[in-house]
């Protein structure tokens, strides 16, 4: 494909007599193919573009027949962006709901956000199709830091895992082999340790587990957040060493930690939109804290409060002089686009709260900091000089 073609695509059907006179501006059949799959949604004439109006019968298939053509001949990134515009300017939102276009579809997180935002409006015969959409969004993710995260996690926590106490039980062999390596002994043919290391029973028991709260904002802008948020208070609650306890809020609670076990069940529990009451909501996670120094509280929200500011201010110093350890997540997005409230996130971060945005890739080393301890402030000036 030479310069002028591209910018025939670009510009579309339109510029033909113009760009005829500056080269070859005729399209090849897989050209002409793309053509057609982008004047759908880019072409502004009176005639062309669009899936059409009016009628009961033409447009799902047109538009299946559609998204076909632009996953073969487009690349992935460029198949979300254009499916992305097609559902703001051509007005097929509505569409989502049908069953064989959510099966067509590229997995695409802006329109996970959408289709969760749309849930009380997708009718029975969708709703599989709507749930299996979801959860490729989800394996992706997943996929992208699971196991990073419980070995941060697992790396943090362990950290004091040995005791003095000798019991054959918690016999730690992994490290007692590597620390007495220097100790074999060619005659035995065998390690001789000196020193022997066992595991800390106790650390395993309730009283001793780190509690992990995350007050998850669900108004209508936290989208994204709400579903990288979800998945990783999934992957927390599985694990054994946490006691994970997972809230939405808007103007109303809802304590979700029962559907954890299932990260789509976790996500359809969600109602996006509405307003945002963070003082009532921070008000009501202060129940499951009973050791703060062992608590690790996460604040996802924009910080548009619609409550009572000073009331929140307050309530997050008190908790923070008590040794809980508080963290404003402003957003979780792939992109890293924060949107905030820059005069409460201020005040927030007056009293020594970290309040950043986050991609989603850095929340394994934000966690292990976390639970050592470390500064997160300058983890925060880290972050936000590297990227």
């Amino acid at each position: 494909m030479d310069k002028i073609q591209k910018w025939r695509l670009i510009l579309g059907q339109e510029s033909e007599e113009k760009l005829s006179q500056m080269g070859n501006s005729s399209l090849s059949s897989e050209m002409d193919l793309m053509d057609k799959a982008l004047a759908a949604i880019y072409n502004n004439s009176e005639n062309g573009g669009g899936f059409g109006k009016g009628g009961n019968g033409g447009s799902k298939p047109v538009i299946s027949r559609w998204l076909g053509d632009v996953r073969s001949l487009f690349d992935k990134e460029l198949v979300t962006i254009i499916q992305g515009d097609a559902i703001n300017r051509c007005g097929i939102k509505e569409l989502l709901l049908e069953p064989e276009l959510l099966e067509s579809i590229e997995p695409d997180i802006n329109l996970a956000s959408a289709i969760l935002m749309l849930k009380e409006q997708i009718p029975k015969s969708s709703k599989q199709s709507a749930r299996i959409f979801i959860k490729k969004i989800v394996d992706e993710i997943n996929k992208m830091f699971e196991q990073d995260i419980k070995r941060a996690v697992t790396a943090a926590l362990n950290r004091r895992k040995h005791s003095p106490i000798p019991s054959a039980a918690a016999l730690d062999y992994k490290a007692t082999i590597s620390k007495n390596l220097k100790y074999y002994n060619k005659d035995l043919k065998t390690i001789v340790p000196e020193k022997f290391y066992f595991f800390d029973r106790t650390s395993k028991s309730a009283a001793n587990k780190w509690t992990v709260i995350l007050d998850i904002d669900q108004s209508g802008s936290m989208g994204e957040s709400v579903i990288y948020s979800s998945i990783m208070s999934c992957i927390l609650a599985s694990m054994s060493s946490l006691k994970t306890k997972i809230v939405a809020f808007d103007t109303n609670i809802i304590d979700l930690t029962e559907k954890s076990d299932d990260p789509v069940d976790l996500l359809f529990g969600f109602q996006l939109g509405g307003g945002t009451n963070i003082d009532k909501s921070v008000a009501y996670c202060q129940k499951f804290i009973e050791n703060p120094s062992k608590t690790l509280f996460f604040i996802v929200t924009d910080l548009e409060e619609g409550g009572n500011r000073a009331a929140l201010l307050r309530r997050l110093e008190n908790m923070k002089s008590n040794g809980v350890t508080i963290i404003c997540l402003l957003a979780i997005s792939d992109k890293g686009k924060p949107y905030y409230d820059a005069q409460l996130a201020k005040k927030v971060a007056d009293l020594g709260i970290p309040c950043f945005a986050c991609i989603p890739q850095l929340l394994p080393k934000l966690l292990e900091r976390a639970f050592k301890g470390q500064d997160l402030n300058y983890f925060k000036q880290e972050f936000e000089n590297k990227y």
